[in-house]
């Protein structure tokens, strides 16, 4: 299957696939999930429908794939540490500016609206954005329980992925105002750490 899939991926070059996930994130702002077409995309990136379908196999598994390449340090995930679970978290967030910020959370409100009706987006979701976002908060936490910064048996360690999605959706919803750097690294220190038991200096 590994094969397969190595086949599959080898007729894009990474330069290509870049573009190819730029126009359909552009065309996710203009027209949202639900009315993105192949066909469009095809048409946006000038290539055929059937070369899309035989790399990504559809919609659903492209878009995911676009917002995953998008987000920042994708390609480097897991490689930060700076020796404390209050500087991995703060390297972690200031990856993307406020600028990105603000594009990622109007698309993202969009996407999750769209999630409800599409087993297949959320199937996508899962496999390529959520599941490596938390190995990798798992990776930062683990490193904090390994140097004694959080308990082993700390309970909001499960929900510290929870938490940072919270603190992103909810500046929009309550504040009226998009997530930005300062607001996410002082929610960190404010609500994030001290559930963890863990040092906020």
């Amino acid at each position: 299957m590994a094969e397969v899939a190595t086949a599959r991926r080898s007729r894009i070059t990474p330069e290509r696939e870049a573009e190819l996930y730029e126009a359909v994130l552009d065309l996710l702002r203009e027209v949202g999930y639900d009315a993105l077409t192949m066909d469009a995309v095809a048409a946006r990136t000038k290539s055929s429908k059937a070369t899309l379908y035989r790399q990504w196999g559809g919609k659903a598994e492209l878009v995911a794939k676009a917002v995953r390449h998008n987000k920042p340090g994708a390609a480097g995930a897991g490689v930060i540490d700076t020796g404390s679970l209050r500087g991995d978290l703060h390297a972690l967030t200031l990856r993307s500016d406020d600028c990105e910020m603000e594009q990622n959370s109007a698309l993202m409100r969009g996407l999750a609206m769209a999630v409800h009706g599409n087993p297949d987006l959320l199937e996508a979701f899962r496999e390529h954005l959520i599941g490596p976002e938390l190995a990798e908060f798992r990776r930062v936490l683990q490193r904090a329980v390994d140097r004694g910064e959080v308990r082993a048996d700390n309970p909001a360690i499960d929900f510290v992925m929870h938490m940072m999605i919270g603190g992103f959706a909810a500046r929009s919803l309550i504040d009226e105002q998009p997530p930005t750097q300062a607001f996410l690294l002082s929610y960190i220190d404010a609500v994030v750490l001290p559930a963890l038991g863990a040092a906020t200096r």
